[in-house]
């Protein structure tokens, strides 16, 4: 009777302990973490896409009354004659009681230069008459003191001199930079009012700002005036600053 040896089938614990078949599982144990990992940057890279897109966007308004602190005043006068000396002479006499004018109200000699002069003439019936205009410039810092100035124009007047079209005074208000940061603040805490509203109502968050646009700063005066000149802001020396942003805010 001949011997027959038997082949045991493998065992798992044989499977297992074979390198190859180890290195396949290692492999597609890192596949599969692969897919896996992969699908949950893929989701959560469209949920934060989807986030990033719900945004509202508002307008934040800062208003603030200034004083001006600049007062210009440009004062035109002229004298004609029948010849040149006279008329020269008649404005050297206008010129010496305007400075009289100023110095009495205390505003230092230098707060008044002239600015510009102008000679001109022409001929009627044989007669040439002579017209010299002389301008002459007030600029101070001293508001309280240049409105004075403005309310007793007339003793010019009373004095001889004829003051021409054009002459009065202008207050600017120099120190917007000074502001600028206080006003910007506001109004971004406004905008952020608005937004927190918004998102109240409509059941959701806000979060930082996506967007910001500053806006621009406009000056007119206190009582709703522009900044043109002639009768608008620049004959008052009470100002309204005013800024507008617009500012988009992320809602979560």
């Amino acid at each position: 009777m001949s011997d027959v040896s038997e082949v045991e089938p493998p065992t798992a614990t044989a499977f297992w302990r074979n390198p190859r078949a180890q290195t396949v599982l290692a492999a597609a144990g890192i596949l599969a973490a692969g897919i896996i990992f992969g699908g949950y940057l893929l989701g959560d890279g469209l949920t934060r896409a989807r986030a990033a897109d719900r945004s509202v966007t508002v307008r934040g308004l800062a208003e603030k009354d200034v004083m001006a602190d600049l007062a210009t005043w440009t004062i035109s006068y002229s004298s004609s004659a029948g010849d040149m000396s006279t008329a020269q002479a008649g404005v050297d006499e206008d010129t010496r009681s305007i400075r009289a004018f100023f110095k009495e109200l205390g505003f230092p000699d230098d707060a008044l230069q002239p600015t510009g002069v102008n000679v001109s003439s022409y001929s009627q019936d044989g007669y040439v008459t002579f017209t010299v205009r002389q301008r002459m410039t007030l600029r101070t810092n001293d508001i309280a003191r240049a409105q004075r100035a403005v309310r007793r124009q007339f003793d010019l007047v009373r004095r001889g001199v004829l003051l021409e079209e054009g002459s009065g005074m202008a207050y600017t208000f120099t120190k917007l930079n000074d502001i600028k940061p206080e006003m910007v603040a506001l109004a971004t805490r406004g905008a952020r009012r608005s937004a927190e509203q918004f998102a109240k109502d409509s059941d959701t968050g806000v979060g930082g700002i996506k967007q910001a646009t500053q806006g621009y700063f406009e000056i007119t005066g206190r009582d709703g005036e522009g900044e043109s000149g002639g009768w608008g802001s620049a004959d008052t020396p009470y100002k309204r600053v005013r800024v507008v942003t617009t500012i988009d805010f992320y809602l979560s």
